[in-house]
């Protein structure tokens, strides 16, 4: 069932790609859900402990909100935001569940955080108070830094490398809403997005 749900998202995955890349908005409104729900079933075959495998299927459940919310034909960004938001608290808490078995690699996420924060952050941030959602955003910011941070500590290469993903996927989000837009950055922030979150559901396997 596992290898089945993985193979399942990795189709649905690369659809999405597809639709983004040639603006195909039907399909984009079927696959991006569909393949967080793909996560969310690789999450709970992944036969994992039922503690985190629960705080994993309530983050993957939260961004399921979060994607719908920003569909185009919908752009709810502020519910969106808030969905993801607690969703990076319910990724922490699995994180705590599975153990933080290294506080140097969790030193390492906080750099990345940094560098990455470093590149963007003032940037979208300046963007963000234009458009009234500074504080909202900073907010965003800070969580998923944490996020990042127990990610890395956990020591489990899916969750370092999903967590990192994440963060590199918002950035993107948070670069073209605020900044400016480029024409390869709707892929990015799937692709890069996608693999966060079936990182983070995959890394269950290794728990």
């Amino acid at each position: 069932m596992f290898a089945a749900a993985c193979v399942i998202t990795a189709v649905l995955a690369l659809t999405n790609w597809w639709s983004r890349a040639v603006n195909h908005r039907g399909a984009e409104q079927i696959t991006k859900p569909a393949t967080t729900v793909g996560a969310i079933a690789i999450a709970v075959t992944a036969g994992a402990p039922a503690g985190p495998t629960t705080a994993a299927v309530g983050a993957l459940a939260l961004c399921l909100v979060g994607d719908v919310a920003l569909l185009p034909a919908i752009d709810r960004f502020m519910t969106g935001l808030a969905a993801f938001l607690a969703g990076h608290v319910a990724f922490g808490v699995m994180f705590a569940m599975v153990g933080l078995a290294s506080l140097r690699l969790g030193g390492l996420g906080l750099l990345v955080c940094a560098l990455v924060g470093a590149v963007t952050a003032v940037p979208i941030l300046r963007g963000a108070e234009r458009h009234g959602l500074r504080r909202p955003v900073t907010a965003y910011l800070m969580v998923i830094s944490a996020m990042v941070v127990l990610g890395w500590s956990t020591g489990n290469w899916l969750f370092v490398g999903g967590s990192t993903a994440f963060i590199v996927s918002d950035a993107i989000l948070g670069w073209g809403r605020f900044v400016r837009d480029h024409r390869w950055t709707s892929v990015a922030v799937m692709v890069t997005y996608h693999l966060a979150v079936v990182a983070l559901a995959a890394g269950l396997r290794l728990v």
